[in-house]
């Protein structure tokens, strides 16, 4: 069963999810705090290239699981056109009403 975007508890984590799904950069990019970060399975990444290899030049799409932690926690089917399907964890930090860092990685 799949949890629908306009469902998220949290409005920055819906707003990324949705500008994610809808392939808009920038939506998504409005949706990140100044000098946001990110991680993917553990290690730093370059937020500008990652998002645009995994998520943008790939048309990367997430179909939310399950949500935990007042909506900062997701599991997710991430796929796109690189990688495929993929069971996902996401850790938002949310400061200010803008995602500040992203965690992402296999569950």
């Amino acid at each position: 069963m799949t949890i629908p975007v306009d469902k998220l508890s949290d409005p920055a984590v819906r707003a990324f999810v949705s500008a994610l799904n809808a392939n808009d950069r920038d939506a998504f990019m409005a949706t990140l705090a100044p000098g946001a970060t990110m991680s993917d399975d553990g290690s730093d990444r370059d937020l500008d290239e990652w998002t645009e290899k995994e998520i943008f030049a790939s048309r990367g799409q997430m179909e939310i699981e399950s949500v935990k932690d007042d909506g900062h926690v997701l599991v997710a089917r991430f796929r796109n056109d690189t990688w495929g399907e993929m069971r996902t964890r996401w850790r938002f930090v949310v400061e200010g009403g803008k995602v500040a860092r992203f965690e992402t990685g296999q569950a």
